[in-house]
């Protein structure tokens, strides 16, 4: 990684955690959320021992020359792993069903992969798929399929970075009808500082986003954004703690 808001490759990751002594504590745990590109697990599946707390964003945009170069490489790791699934939906839903009951509440996925991803995690909520079209040299976000009109819809996706098309989608849920958009993310990377531009005091987004959902899976952006409207932080201490059973 050369600069702020580079992304780890799964193969780099590998080789680093492949050097933890082994210990008496069994093979290591790797806990695991929302990770972007499932074909990652197969060759993280032989690490020693020990525990590790791995999330997912040190795995985003892996390409497709890294996985072959993965399962080219595998005999790398050594022999033992456990790896542990999870995602943070449920912590969500829990936070939803905390909202007023008045708020017909709608779940709104930006493409199609945060569709494939999340939706069976989230089919006890009306759904609206947005698309990027390409118009000219340009990539915009258009409504596919859905109604959002009078709803508080809730936009859901894995990783944000730079937030372009989080606040894309968002403007065009709201020209549809929408009364009110929130955002939930796993993983808020945020580089940059970019989160800024969510805020309730920058580039005229002051009722953009009623809230922005992130896990504390990037302590650094925890750190960052405090208390500032409209970031609310849901804690993954729970979760991992009952994947390994503590």
């Amino acid at each position: 990684m050369e600069e702020e808001g580079d992304v780890a490759t799964a193969f780099t990751m590998a080789r680093i955690v492949s050097n933890i002594p082994i210990s008496r504590g069994g093979p290591t745990s790797v806990v695991i959320y929302d990770i972007h590109a499932l074909q990652v697990c197969l060759f993280i599946s032989d690490i020693p021992g020990g525990l590790l707390h791995l999330f997912v964003e040190l795995f985003k945009f892996i390409t497709l020359s890294i996985y072959v170069h993965v399962l080219q490489e595998r005999f790398y790791f050594a022999d033992q792993v456990l790896p542990l699934f999870e995602t943070g939906i449920p912590l969500l839903t829990k936070r939803l069903q905390q909202l007023p009951e008045t708020e017909k509440v709608i779940v709104a996925f930006p493409d199609d992969g945060a569709w494939k991803r999340f939706h069976k995690l989230l089919d006890h909520y009306p759904t609206v798929v947005c698309t990027k079209v390409r118009e000219g040299d340009k990539r915009i976000v258009r409504l596919k399929e859905g109604n959002p009109a009078g709803c508080h819809v809730v936009i859901v996706d894995d990783l944000v970075q730079s937030g372009g098309t989080l606040i894309e989608c968002q403007k065009v849920l709201a020209a549809h009808g929408a009364v009110k958009v929130s955002a939930y993310v796993t993983h808020g990377v945020f580089p940059k500082s970019s989160w800024e531009r969510f805020t309730h005091q920058k580039n005229g987004l002051e009722e953009a986003f009623a809230y922005f959902w992130i896990t504390d899976s990037c302590p650094q952006t925890v750190k960052a954004i405090g208390n500032k409207a409209p970031f609310e932080v849901l804690s993954l201490a729970g979760s991992i703690a009952d994947a390994l059973q503590i």
